[in-house]
């Protein structure tokens, strides 16, 4: 079955070195939301009197929250991910603006198997996340 053919978007077909960012900033709704989705209820995410006793003094956004800025830039190239693997370098906390960024890596010509490496950033360059995503990416007129 041949994927559909969606209106050109990024690019008519991946090549190396292609880079995509976008920045947004995680607000206490989007945690709030996330948590209703997923029922994260770790109190890293929800209670301030328990993280006010560790070394982070602040309630982080969960981790696949800041993890999942990343599909947007997927959604704009109709991205169908296959294997996708986290690094969490350092915590994000609410109200931070993160900056997500994509790479295209390899593109397999035989079966357009691509390979993205994909990162975010805080509002001071400090990166706070690294992945590496592989999947297929729609066709584009």
């Amino acid at each position: 079955m041949e994927s559909p053919i969606l209106p050109r978007r990024l690019m008519a077909e991946p090549q190396v070195g292609a880079r995509i960012a976008f920045r947004r900033t995680l607000s206490e709704a989007d945690v709030a939301l996330f948590i209703g989705v997923t029922w994260d209820v770790n109190p890293l995410h929800t209670d301030d009197a328990y993280v006010a006793a560790l070394p982070i003094q602040r309630r982080i956004v969960p981790g696949l929250l800041t993890a999942s800025l990343l599909t947007h830039l997927g959604g704009l190239w109709a991205f169908m991910a296959s294997e996708m693997h986290f690094e969490f370098i350092a915590p994000v906390y609410i109200g931070e603006t993160i900056t997500a960024e994509a790479e295209v890596v390899s593109v397999q010509a035989s079966n357009r198997k691509v390979t993205l490496r994909c990162s975010c950033a805080n509002m001071d360059g400090k990166e706070v996340l690294r992945a590496e995503v592989v999947g297929f990416p729609g066709r584009f007129e």
